[in-house]
């Protein structure tokens, strides 16, 4: 019985040996907090049917996680130019059978709704790792032209469906890949100024009606109180009221008497403020920073340049994710439609989340044994 004991105990620990358990912990806290505030935001009637469709995502979330990071470097290196270009397929695809309410953003295959772009949430830092690994850094002008067409072409084509957050978000990620690399910061000068350039020509050919709508409204919310301003003045109230402890779990007057709109999905922050409080917001911030801080450590310990820009950007594309959403509904940033980790209602999202930190995962694990380049 001792050695069946033992073998048991042998067998599962190989089984989830390649887990990091401190990213873990603070993954299934994040969580944790994400069923507690959707059971609240849900309501009575709909609070459990939330918590239980939200949790079978984060179940296959979880899986995907497990799964990749026992995959090998080697072989995720192997496999980024297949996965990216695969990844392609979904997004071109989406622009002419895809459903949404402001374009076409999600794939109906029937069981679930799939919205691609978060595909790239994974496949476009794997890609532009991989091809920056075997090239001199820091990166030379034609290595920083060939990788930026590796990041404006999937960027080209979400903005098509047309999805501006997640198109800057996915850019953000191949990004952060070339700073990573040792990109001279002249070059970050260069794109601001490029953007700057080009914002007169996107506000007047680009920019459809509410998108523009958005970006007046963050700039004067009260212009339209009952309207367009309607979203971030409701929730800036409910993260005001929160005081230092709030109202409780479940005692919400803005969620609940349904002030707060999207309060499952965009601005559940905004329920988690309300509810929590300074301690809960506190709380749930400490958390992020715990998974962004160890994505970083693991990079830097990396061995390999392919391993260290990919955990690099998977973390600091998470840092961003959190830090829009944060600045979204508290009105320091447009309302631009971008969910809070872990936090917000959606499938797709957390299970892109989970299995890019799977990769983060293997990073650790498998650490090739030749030489850094």
């Amino acid at each position: 019985m001792r050695d069946f004991l033992r073998w048991l105990l042998d067998m599962g620990g190989r089984f989830v040996r390649t887990l990091d358990w401190p990213l873990c912990l603070a993954l299934a806290g994040l969580m944790a907090f994400g069923l507690a505030v959707l059971y609240s935001a849900g309501g009575p009637s709909g609070g459990a049917a939330l918590v239980k469709a939200q949790g079978a995502r984060f179940a296959v979330g979880a899986v995907a996680m497990w799964a990749l990071s026992r995959v090998s470097v080697i072989r995720l290196r192997a496999w980024s130019p297949t996965v990216y270009f695969l990844s392609m397929l979904p997004l071109l695809a989406v622009l002419l059978v895809g459903t949404g309410k402001h374009g076409r953003h999600w794939l109906n295959l029937g069981v679930f709704y799939l919205q691609p772009s978060e595909l790239l949430k994974i496949a476009l830092p794997m890609m532009v790792a991989w091809y920056l690994h075997s090239r001199p850094l820091p990166p030379r002008v034609p290595t920083v032209l060939a990788t930026g067409a590796l990041i404006a072409l999937p960027t080209g084509l979400i903005l098509l469906q047309p999805d501006f957050g997640t198109a800057m978000l996915i850019a953000s990620s191949g990004v952060f890949a070339l700073l990573l690399a040792g990109l001279p910061w002249w070059w970050v000068g260069v794109g601001v100024g490029g953007v700057a350039a080009v914002a007169p020509v996107a506000w007047f050919w680009l920019l459809r009606p509410y998108q523009k709508d958005r970006i007046l409204t963050f700039l004067d919310p009260e212009r339209d109180p009952l309207g367009a301003g309607w979203n971030i003045i409701q929730s800036k109230i409910a993260i005001g009221s929160g005081g230092l402890t709030g109202k409780g779990w479940g005692e919400g007057s803005q969620s609940h008497l349904n002030f707060i709109p999207e309060q499952t999905t965009d601005f559940a922050f905004s329920v988690l403020s309300e509810e929590f409080g300074w301690v809960g917001v506190a709380t749930m911030l400490a958390l992020y920073l715990f998974v962004i801080g160890r994505c970083l450590w693991i990079a830097a310990q990396a061995r390999d340049g392919y391993s260290r820009l990919l955990a690099g950007s998977l973390g600091l594309a998470f840092f961003v994710y959190v830090l829009v959403n944060g600045g979204m509904v508290s009105g320091l940033l447009p309302v631009v439609g971008v969910p809070m980790p872990l936090l917000s209602y959606g499938g797709t999202s957390a299970v892109s989340l989970l299995a890019g930190l799977g990769l983060v995962m293997a990073v650790r694990t498998h650490r090739p044994v030749h030489a850094f380049h």
